[in-house]
């Protein structure tokens, strides 16, 4: 692409790291919220493409991106974002770290996958499609390559929407000229290759193949004929998962040939009776203590059974591919699971996708990456910019392994380069001053970031106009940074315009516009403005679930902002329901155990608090307590987070010295973690202090609060709300303890601070 690899000013994409029939995968960053993203670009089609076809294409690829983006579970790929750029559609979505199955078996050199690694990667599949197939999606494509196991075991289901462009466009002829996905054979129903009709069960059944393939190293049919493999699926029973490997449970061997049944109702009624069937027998399948020994290699059985498997010919259908559809003319087997030329050698019909097709155009007509003659400035040579973009993206590698110091420097020094080179406004210069801002943020000098961001919105207004993306985003970064010091009034300003701005050229329910409504709806709350963020953040919800889906996570995050709002407005119990809701949906899309999940049930904890039911609040934060220690652990903040909950809930519940008891532990792990004048360790201080109180231990309690007051007034300083907390805290212990003059003067100094603070021009 060009230099910048920026698309919709938004996603710097890095490199590729998947290339097929359809486009391109790109590894990228998402500038506007700095994560890493991968970012699919589909081929764009040929100019003399009909004009009909390719607008059908495009708003089906629309339609079945929002599928896809709705689409919240464990076990699916999020889809973040999509839409379409200088005619190179694209999708955003989570960047997974792990291996396809395909790629597992490759790198097992072809040899199956061990029994209990087998049936956890089917019970998770299997969840996952019952959670899809109850929202009427069906896949339609799976297959090894498009089922990814992850680096902590976790499995997830590539490619949902997009597999299904095909459907209804037109001629299959014209489908398979621009590289639209219909089905590998290797994995097809027979329903799919005769053109019927199609619904979740050939899924099952796609599954089941998949399912034989990493159990026994090959697929049911394994021909390289595609022919043979049509009519395989079709007419022909699969060979016994045993005449392959011997160790499989009998148990499990049924199951995958009952999802190989030819016809959709001999297989399983649905993805949910699967997984419960896989759960209940997999419990007796032990991890085993060696690899299977009696696993056959290319020489097996399946290799020596002839053109049409081991039964022999299509048998009354007549010859091999009778009554196989047009479309499967001229096909190719196309690549098994198991295929070593799969990442070096690319069918004939990606050429050229790494090529012209995905460099965007420049705008005025100048060829993509050339640079632009400067009155006045000599054009600098093609070796200098290819320099200086190795550069740059060495400093975007830094910055990925959170060295932000470093990364600073490389851009510091790129930046003023290309500003030699090519001029102060140029859109590389001004990206190279974006990502100085970036390593600014990470490093806290959010003085420093939002100059420079002010810089590159002003450059990118010049040079790209008001309305432009790359502008906007520049735009609502100046606002975040002017949040993140406490200049809220100005940040209103910035994301007020911001938002006008992205609904006149974005259209109000882009997801760019919806997430800038959300941050002001966040900035409104901070500006004390309650009942204006909560509008503006319930409609973005609203928007949000629209859009993207219920139980999609930005939807979630905003619905999360909408239920702290309504704390912030006194109605605990409708917060109390949003957080349920919000923890709710979370378990189902990400499990019970994940942080954000872990984060919505210890937000409905505080709000049982302040509607008084500690008792409900107690047994929610044990629960906290457990599941936060069984899986980060009881060293993790957040498993602090919860025990300090849990201190709180039995200080109200009057159990005084089981509170002292814990807030002691608590502070004792938060000093070792965090620090001893950490924010969260000198909380657990105040609550040792509150339960010395409770206890009538008023002198000890003095010297606790003391020190707490001591340390916020040295990280904090004097005058600031936390500290003056504090010293209000060792007032009334005065006061305990009888020595009302000293509390008095105390009192008044504390007044005095606050009255000073909040004076204006202070």
């Amino acid at each position: 692409m060009a230099e910048t690899r920026l698309i919709q000013g938004r996603y710097r994409l890095l490199d590729v790291i998947g290339r097929g029939g359809m486009g391109e995968v790109w590894r990228a960053v998402d500038e506007s919220l700095g994560r890493h993203v991968a970012v699919k670009c589909l081929k764009p089609m040929a100019p003399e493409r009909d004009a009909t076809f390719t607008t059908v294409l495009r708003e089906r690829f629309r339609r079945e991106a929002r599928v896809a983006a709705a689409l919240q579970h464990r076990g699916v790929t999020v889809v973040h974002d999509f839409g379409e750029y200088e005619g190179v559609l694209y999708l955003v979505m989570e960047l997974l770290e792990g291996h396809n199955l395909s790629q597992l078996l490759e790198e097992n050199s072809g040899r199956p996958l061990a029994v209990h690694e087998v049936v956890d990667i089917a019970e998770q599949v299997a969840d996952a499609l019952a959670y899809t197939h109850e929202r009427g999606i069906v896949h339609r494509d799976l297959k090894p390559a498009n089922i990814m196991r992850l680096t902590d075991g976790a499995v997830k289901i590539c490619d949902f929407g997009i597999a299904r462009l095909g459907e209804g466009i037109g001629a299959s002829s014209q489908l398979t000229g621009v590289g639209v996905a219909m089905g590998t054979p290797h994995y097809m129903s027979p329903e799919q290759i005769g053109g019927g009709p199609v619904d979740h069960r050939s899924d099952l059944y796609s599954l089941g193949c998949v399912l034989y393939e990493i159990a026994t190293g090959v697929p049911p049919f394994d021909h390289e004929d595609a022919w043979a493999v049509l009519v395989g699926h079709r007419d022909t029973p699969p060979p016994p998962l045993h005449a392959h490997r011997d160790d499989l449970p009998d148990h499990f061997q049924r199951l995958v040939l009952e999802l190989l049944a030819k016809t959709p109702e001999g297989r399983p009624a649905d993805a949910k009776d699967l997984g419960r069937r896989i759960a209940r027998q997999g419990r007796a399948v032990p991890p085993p203590l060696a690899a299977p020994s009696s696993v056959h290699g290319p020489s097996g059985p399946a290799a020596s059974a002839g053109p049409f498997g081991p039964t022999g010919p299509a048998g009354p259908a007549g010859p091999p591919g009778a009554g196989l559809p047009p479309w499967s003319r001229g096909m190719t087997a196309g690549h098994k699971a198991v295929d070593t030329g799969l990442r070096t050698v690319l069918p004939d019909h990606t050429a050229g996708l790494t090529g012209e097709w995905t460099t965007l155009a420049d705008p005025r007509g100048r060829a993509p990456g050339a640079p632009r003659a400067t009155v006045g400035r000599p054009v600098p040579s093609p070796e200098l910019l290819a320099s200086l973009t190795g550069r740059h993206n060495a400093g975007l590698s830094l910055g990925r392994l959170g060295r932000w110091e470093e990364a600073g420097e490389v851009h510091r020094a790129v930046a003023a380069e290309r500003e030699h080179a090519l001029g102060p406004d140029h859109p590389h210069t001004l990206d190279s001053r974006y990502e100085v801002a970036f390593t600014l943020i990470r490093t806290g000098r959010a003085d420093d970031a939002l100059r420079e961001l002010r810089r590159v919105a002003d450059g990118r207004r010049r040079t790209l106009g008001p309305d432009h993306p790359g502008t906007l985003t520049a735009r609502q970064e100046t606002a975040y940074v002017l949040g993140q010091l406490g200049r809220h009034l100005e940040a209103n300003e910035v994301y007020t315009a911001v938002l006008a701005a992205r609904r006149r050229s974005m259209g109000a329910d882009h997801p760019d516009t919806l997430r800038c409504g959300h941050n002001l709806a966040f900035n409104l709350s901070r500006l004390g403005r309650l009942e204006d963020s909560f509008r503006l953040v319930r409609d973005i919800a609203a928007a949000r679930a629209r859009v993207l889906g219920a139980e999609h996570p930005d939807t979630l995050v905003t619905r999360y902002e909408m239920a702290d709002v309504l704390g912030r407005l006194g109605r605990w119990t409708q917060a109390l329901d949003v957080y349920r809701e919000v923890a709710a949906a979370r378990a189902r899309a990400l499990g019970p155990d994940h942080p954000h999940t872990l984060a919505a049930r210890y937000e409905a904890g505080i709000s049982l608090g302040r509607l008084g039911r500690s008792a409900e609040a107690l047994v929610l934060y044990r629960a906290l307590v457990d599941d936060s220690t069984r899986t980060q652990g009881p060293d993790d903040p957040e498993t602090l987070r919860a025990r300090h909950g849990l201190v709180v809930s039995l200080g109200r519940l009057g159990r005084c010295e089981e509170a002292l008891a814990e807030a002691r532990e608590t502070v004792a792990r938060r000093e070792r973690v965090l620090g001893p004048e950490h924010p969260d360790t000198l909380v657990s201080h105040r609550e040792v202090a509150v339960g010395l109180g409770r206890l009538g231990l008023w002198d000890e309690a003095l010297a606790v609060y003391g020190r707490v007051a001591a340390a916020r007034e040295r990280v904090l300083g004097a005058d600031h709300p936390d500290t003056l907390v504090s010293r209000n805290d060792e007032a009334h212990c005065l006061e305990q303890l009888g020595r009302r003059a000293e509390a008095v003067a105390l009192y008044r100094r504390v007044a005095a601070l606050r009255d000073h603070r909040t004076t204006p021009d202070h």
